[in-house]
């Protein structure tokens, strides 16, 4: 009795567990990766990225941070490809709530998810990449010329 009460438990815990790898698994698919990386990681420009990278220094990365060059990268976060180069190993891509690309390098970058500092794991949903119900554009009436965000 007490086994056949294990074996149900273990493939009651384990349904969840394999319903969200696959949902993840196709946030990759489409594009989706996780930040593995602390620092100013994402620039405007291929040209900044190598520059930060290859000369990483307090006084590089202040001057780039200032020079509004470059963006922190903070694990966990969940960002969007646009475009790879796979010859230079850089990626294009999007954060959330940021409305130029950038670039970054792909070893910076998972398509595993990736834990924030708050134990969570980040979705584009969350981050703002995929607008959600509560941001869709309604129509007020037929005679009204505006719309209104919920």
């Amino acid at each position: 009795m007490k086994l056949t009460i294990f074996l149900l438990t273990a493939i009651g815990l384990s349904l969840p567990c394999t319903a969200l790898a696959d949902h993840y698994k196709d946030l990759a698919a489409q594009g989706y990766r996780w930040v593995t990386v602390n620092g100013p990681y994402a620039c405007e420009t291929e040209q900044d990225l190598q520059r930060i990278v290859a000369h990483h220094t307090d006084s590089t990365e202040l001057q780039a941070v200032q020079n509004i060059q470059c963006y922190y990268l903070i694990p966990g976060t969940v960002v969007q490809l646009i475009n790879e180069d796979p010859v230079r190993g850089m990626s294009q891509i999007q954060l959330g709530g940021i409305t130029k690309s950038l670039w970054t390098y792909n070893r910076f970058l998972s398509k595993q998810p990736i834990r924030d500092t708050y134990g969570n794991i980040e979705t584009p949903e969350e981050c703002g990449l995929i607008p959600g119900a509560e941001t869709a554009v309604t129509p007020l009436s037929p005679d009204s010329s505006t719309a209104r965000t919920h």
